[in-house]
């Protein structure tokens, strides 16, 4: 596998400012450095450029109020002080910045200046699949979406290192987490219930921490963009609908890393990380081409449940990882038709070609579904 340009695009008017969010090794800083190459670039991960900044912010204005160059800061929310200054050059220099970050938490935990508008806001996700030559999917599942793990000779070391070092103890020093190995037991558990119903009873007796621990918990993975939660479609007329919703880490390598396990095709393990894999494809097409797309799946309480919806019923997925698929497979799709109007039902599977099941239900091989969502073609 190689990795194609990245379909990251970002293109400031003069004075317009952004923020880049993503999580660490997700690739803004390679991004920067080949994008953005005539800016100027402050690097709060080096620790001397962190020292000058923390202990004096007003630097920042110091040194760039006359430039007419971009100015990037890579890792804001290492010293939230700063923004005050950014804020103060933007608003009476009309400088332009682009600011990026791995975490929202500890800026919201400070109360930082987050710009007031001021600035606009991209995402960068993990790799997706029309940046990838030639995607091996069982390899995915080992490896994982973020480059470095994916071009790796080790993936298994990588992401060793990149749970004990990032994961375990810089995460949980941000968060303020006094108990690591509690943590680390929890990131385990999450891991095994990525993609399904949120239950956090159930993930405080595994993890052996309170509830209201495990709550925060969670809360810290979506603010440091480790994870994000797949809300329930609530409208409905006629049926008991469940409310909770779901949650998923931000990448499948990772995930089935910290569930210490490497899903074979064929396997119920390789099922769920499929489900996954196409979870990230969409927040991808999310982030990149749709911004005002929402995600949603929907569950009655009796249990029939639809993977995922896009938007207001345009399309409903059902992933199935079987190479035959008949009408049995399309029973949620069907009785989800039975309620609404969808515009579009669709069971991702992998078998070769394309075909139509009853009730205007499309079977679509994976790798053509992906190519039509990616080319605007399913919703």
């Amino acid at each position: 596998m190689k990795i194609r340009n990245r379909l990251l695009s970002i293109h400031l008017p003069p004075t317009k400012s952004a923020f880049l969010w993503g999580p660490r090794k997700v690739g803004k800083s390679t991004w920067i450095r080949e994008h953005m190459n005539n800016s100027i670039i402050i690097d709060l991960l080096k620790t001397d450029v962190f020292a000058d900044y923390a202990s004096r912010p007003s630097l920042l204005r110091e040194r760039y109020s006359e430039t007419d160059r971009l100015v990037v800061i890579d890792e804001v929310q290492k010293v939230p002080d700063i923004l005050d200054e950014v804020q103060w050059l933007i608003d009476n220099q009309h400088i332009s910045f682009l600011l990026t970050g791995s975490s929202a938490r500890k800026l919201r935990k400070t109360h930082a200046n987050l710009l007031g508008g001021r600035a606009w806001r991209y995402t960068m996700t993990p790799l997706c699949f029309p940046e990838i030559d030639n995607l091996d999917i069982e390899q995915v599942m080992v490896s994982g979406l973020l480059p470095p793990h994916l071009l790796s000779l080790d993936p298994i070391q990588d992401l060793r290192a990149y749970v004990a070092d990032y994961l375990k103890e810089e995460i949980a020093a941000e968060a303020v987490v006094q108990n690591i190995p509690a943590f680390s037991e929890f990131l385990r558990v999450a891991s095994v219930t990525s993609g399904e119903i949120l239950n956090y009873t159930n993930v405080a007796r595994e993890s052996g921490v309170s509830a209201k621990v495990v709550r925060n918990y969670f809360q810290i993975l979506e603010d440091t963009l480790l994870g994000y939660r797949l809300q329930p479609w609530k409208k409905s007329r006629d049926r008991r609908l469940v409310e909770t919703e779901k949650f998923y880490l931000f990448d499948v390598g990772v995930a089935n890393y910290l569930a210490r396990q490497q899903p074979k095709i064929g396997s119920p393990a390789f099922g769920k990380s499929f489900e996954h894999f196409i979870m990230m494809e969409l927040m991808a097409y999310q982030a990149y081409r749709n911004p005002e797309l929402s995600l949603s799946y929907w569950r009655t309480s009796a249990g029939v449940e639809v993977d995922f919806i896009l938007g207001e019923m345009d399309c409903a997925l059902e992933i199935k990882t079987s190479t035959r698929v008949d009408h049995h497979a399309a029973k949620s799709l069907k009785s989800l038709q039975d309620e609404y109007k969808l515009k579009r039902s669709i069971i991702i599977s992998f078998e070769t070609e394309p075909k139509k099941l009853e009730k205007n239900i499309e079977c679509i091989p994976w790798k053509l579904f992906l190519e039509m969502l990616w080319g605007d073609g399913i919703v």
